[in-house]
Formats: structure tokens, C-alpha cells, sequence
């Protein structure tokens, strides 16, 4: 039901000419997307929301993919043009990985991996289209949408976690990137562009978070019910996350 909501939203404005502010969010939107597929993957391979996990894989590879492409064409200058050349190339390895076969542990060793490169372009680039604009704007939209990729990152990491695919570093990335939320998310919040309904949705993304949060954390009950929990809070979370980018977007303008 969320990747319904979440995708509707986005297929209703992709066929718009991009300009800087609307690159920013969907540069953001590729680090988002290079750690949901990674989650969506190993939920798959686990028995997590099996047809929903499924869909919003399958949805998401076609959403890089097309964002990839609009990126490539709009790139201002040689720096970010090569910034998207690079992902492109890393994007075909992790790709094949994502759909070229039944979700499996061996594969999703190197998934662990290849993420992390996809997701480093996706967020250099989107830090070079940010500093293009040079707008506080930019940086707004830039930072809104980075907590839509760290919802999915840490839901990943406890996806991994779960399928024994683990590192000290792994559960540090974890740690910081749930400090990294809550501090983004307070920033947000004390931003003077906010509108009202911006900042309506940013506390419902601040209850959300205190879902989520428990839900990385639970101990009791089974392990299928944490994952199912963590699995549709990640969700709930990015759903609101990607409404405010999109607000900031608009404004923006």
C-alpha cells in the first residue's frame, strides 16, 4: 500500500522538465532507491511482505533506471556529467545482481557491497546539484531527502543483520545513521521556510520515527514479526519523508 502511494506520487510529475531544485530531489531520491532496493531484496529472500517486498523491488529498479536517465541529460556541468556516468556504470553491476536471479545469501553478500558504491555517487551527485543551486532551498530539499534514504538504509541494515550478514562497521553505519535522522529531523523542523503544512508533516515524520525506532530495537516476540514491523515502518516513514521533499521542492521554485 505505501510503495503504491509513495510511486503514484512520483510518476505523476517524473515526465517534468527538470530544473535544478527538481535534480536535487531526484538525485536524492537514487540514494533512497540504492538502499530500498537492497532492503526490498533480502525481504524477498526472507519471507518479509513477500508480494509487496517484490513490488516495490521491481518498482524501484524502473524508477533509478528512469531517474538515471533525466539526471544524465539535464547534468550542468562536466563534473556532475561524470558524477552520472560513473553511476551509470556501477548501477548495470548492482542491477544484474537485484534481478537477475531468486534472491539468494550469496548475492546479497554482494549487494552489501555494491549499495554502498551506488549509494556514494547517488549522494555525490546529489551534493554537486545542490551546490549548483546554491540555494537555501537546495539545501533543504537535499537534506529532507536524505531522510528518506536513511529510513531505507537503516531498515536495510537490520534486514542484513537478520539474514547473518553483518560487520562491526555495518552496525556502527547503523547506529550513525539513526543519530543522523533525529538530528536531520530537528533541523527540518527549525527551518524558517517551513509552512504550516510542512511542519504538520514533519512532526508526524517525528512520531513515525519513534515507531520506527522501536521497531529496529525490538527483542521480544519473533523474529518475523520485528522484521514485518520494521519492514512497514520504514515505509510509513519514507511515505511522509518524500511528501515533505516534495513540498520543499515546491517552494523552492
Amino acid at each position: 500500500m505505501y510503495a503504491l502511494v509513495l510511486f503514484g506520487a512520483v510518476e505523476s510529475v517524473a515526465a517534468d522538465a527538470l530544473n535544478v531544485n527538481s535534480a536535487i530531489n531526484k538525485a536524492g531520491s537514487q540514494r533512497m532507491l540504492s538502499q530500498r532496493m537492497a532492503k526490498a531484496y533480502c525481504q524477498v529472500g526472507l519471507g518479509v511482505e513477500t508480494e509487496s517486498s517484490k513490488h516495490i523491488l521491481d518498482q524501484s529498479v524502473t524508477l533509478f533506471d528512469k531517474q538515471l536517465g533525466e539526471l544524465k541529460a539535464f547534468a550542468p556541468t562536466p563534473e556532475i556529467k561524470d558524477t552520472y556516468a560513473k553511476l551509470a556504470q556501477v548501477w548495470l553491476s548492482y542491477k544484474e545482481l537485484l534481478a537477475g536471479s531468486k534472491p539468494n545469501i550469496e548475492n546479497a553478500r554482494k549487494i552489501a557491497l555494491v549499495n554502498e558504491d551506488v549509494l556514494k555517487l547517488a549522494q555525490q551527485g546529489t551534493a554537486q546539484f545542490e551546490k549548483y543551486s546554491g540555494s537555501p532551498g537546495g539545501k533543504l530539499i537535499n537534506i529532507a531527502g536524505r531522510q528518506r534514504m536513511l529510513s531505507q538504509r537503516m531498515a536495510k541494515f537490520n534486514v542484513f543483520r537478520a539474514w547473518g550478514i553483518t560487520s562491526p562497521q555495518m552496525l556502527q553505519d547503523l547506529d550513525a545513521a539513526a543519530k543522523e535522522f533525529a538530528t536531520a529531523q530537528d533541523v527540518l523542523l527549525a527551518a524558517p521556510q517551513n509552512t504550516p503544512q510542512i511542519t504538520r508533516e514533519l512532526q508526524l515524520a517525528k512520531t513515525q520515527w519513534f515507531f520506527f525506532d522501536d521497531a529496529i530495537k525490538q527483542t521480544a516476540g519473533s523474529r518475523d514479526d520485528q522484521l514485518k514491523n520494521v519492514a512497514t515502518t520504514s515505509e510509513r516513514i519514507l511515505q511522509v519523508m518524500d511528501g515533505v521533499t516534495w513540498m520543499y521542492e515546491g517552494i523552492a521554485k
